[in-house]
């Protein structure tokens, strides 16, 4: 089981980046996948989350109107398109999920994780 974030990079104040998550070794589908971020100094925060039917959204209020996680089953991958970025969204950006099917939004529920990606905003 793995997860491979990318789309990381330096954007400007209120510009826009996509981060992908591929995921491999299992049916995705089944499972719940998350983005999170962490911030030097600082604790890893959920951004966001999916469930495998995409029914379910989860969104931080910090993003709430400007991050829109999606994801494309057949390709295994998970998105997050970030929107108006401000330079508090400077961080490393890390996709998850959880061992079980189970609907899950807290770090702590979640087992696999993927290596990380750098988001820096800068004005």
């Amino acid at each position: 089981v793995q997860l491979q974030a990318s789309g990381g990079g330096l954007a400007q104040t209120g510009g826009s980046l996509r981060l992908s998550c591929q995921a491999t070794g299992r049916t995705w589908s089944d499972y719940t996948i998350g983005w999170f971020r962490q911030a030097p100094g600082k604790g890893r925060e959920t951004v966001a989350a999916i469930s495998g039917s995409s029914l379910s959204r989860y969104y931080a209020d910090s993003v709430k109107g400007r991050f829109a996680i999606s994801r494309d089953n057949a390709k295994n991958t998970v998105y997050l398109q970030m929107d108006s970025l401000e330079s508090e969204d400077t961080a490393v950006y890390y996709c998850a999920s959880p061992y079980t099917t189970q609907w899950a939004t807290e770090p702590k529920d979640f087992d696999y994780w993927g290596q990380g990606t750098l988001v820096t905003v800068s004005s």
